[in-house]
């Protein structure tokens, strides 16, 4: 069997800008669109997400009930890409749909934390302790946080995606790689349908204290990823993306619509030396460039963080001079493990709609003078992994 086509059915999106594409399409034709809450954990500003009515796709309250808000996003989400791809309810193609997830650990037990940290400075046997609490505390799906792989569990659920299953771990790459993966299995004949995505909540005070103890949150309210020299570092955003992935020949035979093709997707991997980063991603750049075709926009899913955000750029300007590039973060903010697919669905509306949206106010971005006909998706993750992916408008 040949190499086949990969082509994207159905994308769901949700984000602090809104949920589904014609919702992100709107917002992001005014160059001034963001949300961002400088307030609540200030003096770090996060992206939060909107309000959803969470009936209209995880239609039981006991679900919605024991899943956390990263959950929730993430299984809306999913529900949203399978109705744009006409899937949803159909359990015989729902059963044969595999499931790739990228996730990080989910939300903690603030309540058992505040035990630990209270009672072990005062405890003879701290590690006894500590022990007692892990074993007789945290609920059976909790190691301190949640099994990062219950949002394919609750989708399985919720949505009735029956075929194999993989969550795969480990921030930004991740993301890349649960594409990736999903991409190869389906070119290679391993599968003719994939759901593929991940949520983040962004709105967490343990995932923000973490971050800030790296040093990798910028503080001071927001300002665009380019402009971000006097305070460098992540605004994290809420978001949750997903995308049914089907082979070209399995889409048109059930009459699918299709929005992109995603012609080639690449991972690589760097030390963190000066330079690293630029020389890494240039690899990636140049393993999916001939996949590209027309007129290009650039989507980038840079962090803001200090150096790579800078070598990111630059390596894209080489690469693809003149290339307008819209960074996701000016809008969306930082969605870690789901940075990729967030960059990948705004590739994705981007063919769809025939225009590249608007630069971000004082970002200093370069208008689009032509309609792109290829989107290169790029992937720089705020301590390891790049990444990028080549999306073509449909034939």
């Amino acid at each position: 069997m040949g190499q086949r086509d990969v082509v994207i059915t159905g994308v769901g999106l949700v984000s602090s800008l809104g949920e589904g594409l014609e919702a992100h399409a709107g917002a992001l034709k005014d160059p001034s669109a963001v949300n961002v809450d400088a307030t609540t954990y200030a003096p770090f500003s996060v992206h939060p997400a909107v309000a959803l009515e969470l009936d209209r796709q995880i239609p039981k309250k006991l679900d919605q009930k024991q899943m956390e808000p990263w959950q929730r996003l993430g299984t809306y989400a999913a529900g949203l890409a399978l109705e744009m791809a006409g899937l949803k309810g159909d359990k015989e193609k729902l059963s044969e749909t595999q499931l790739i997830v990228a996730a990080g650990g989910g939300e903690r037990d603030y309540a058992v934390d505040g035990q630990i940290l209270t009672e072990m400075p005062k405890s003879a046997t701290p590690g006894v302790l500590l022990n007692e609490k892990l074993m007789g505390e945290l609920r059976p799906t909790l190691f301190l946080a949640q099994l990062s792989n219950l949002l394919a569990g609750n989708i399985s659920i919720v949505h009735g995606v029956t075929g194999a299953s993989r969550t795969f771990m480990g921030e930004e790459q991740c993301g890349v790689d649960a594409v990736r993966i999903a991409f190869e299995r389906i070119r290679a004949g391993q599968g003719d349908r994939f759901l593929v995505g991940s949520s983040y909540n962004s709105e967490r005070p343990d995932s923000l204290l973490i971050f800030a103890m790296g040093g990798v949150l910028k503080q001071g309210g927001f300002a665009p990823v380019q402009k971000r020299e006097a305070s460098p570092g992540m605004i994290l955003g809420s978001a949750g993306a997903f995308f049914v992935m089907e082979a070209r020949e399995a889409a048109e035979a059930r009459g699918a619509t299709i929005l992109a093709e995603l012609a080639d997707v690449s991972a690589t991997r760097s030390i963190r030396d000066a330079g690293a980063v630029a020389a890494s991603l240039g690899v990636a750049i140049d393993a999916v460039k001939p996949a590209l075709s027309g007129a290009v926009a650039v989507i980038s899913g840079a962090s803001g963080c200090a150096d790579i955000t800078a070598e990111e750029f630059d390596v894209i300007a080489e690469k693809l001079p003149g290339a307008p590039i819209r960074a996701t973060g000016n809008r969306l903010g930082h969605a870690l493990e789901s940075q990729f697919a967030v960059s990948l669905a705004l590739g994705v509306l981007t063919l769809k709609d025939g225009a590249l949206f608007p630069p971000a106010a004082g970002s200093g971005e370069a208008p689009a003078d032509t309609a792109p006909q290829s989107v290169l998706v790029t992937s720089v993750g705020h301590k390891r992994g790049e990444g990028a992916a080549a999306l073509k408008r449909t034939q």
